[in-house]
């Protein structure tokens, strides 16, 4: 049973028991989150899709916390002018452990 969620803007392919780092929310560790956005679900035997989104179909989730990302690292420079910049971030996550998926 999985169902592709949208968070944020962004899609996630959602299973019972998997952990997902889904863009920075504001939520506690510990705490509860239920995804309403189901753009598809599936029970394993039948797909239903959305039009854009399925109807009575929810996915839950709990918090764990807050993780970061792989280092990215930017790059200026201009040639000749003895111009180089390098800067980088890492991004943040909420990382969430699905607890159930419910199929609408």
């Amino acid at each position: 049973m999985y169902a592709i969620i949208r968070a944020a803007g962004k899609q996630f392919r959602a299973e019972k028991g998997m952990t997902l780092q889904v863009p920075l929310m504001e939520a506690e560790p510990g705490s509860k989150i239920t995804f309403d956005e189901v753009l598809l679900a599936s029970d394993g035997t039948t797909v239903k899709a959305g039009t854009p989104l399925v109807k009575g179909a929810k996915v839950t989730a709990e918090v764990i916390g807050m993780v970061k990302g792989l280092k990215i690292y930017v790059w200026k420079f201009k040639r000749r002018k003895n111009y180089r910049r390098k800067t980088g971030h890492r991004q943040r996550y909420t990382a969430v452990r699905i607890t159930d998926v419910k199929v609408g």
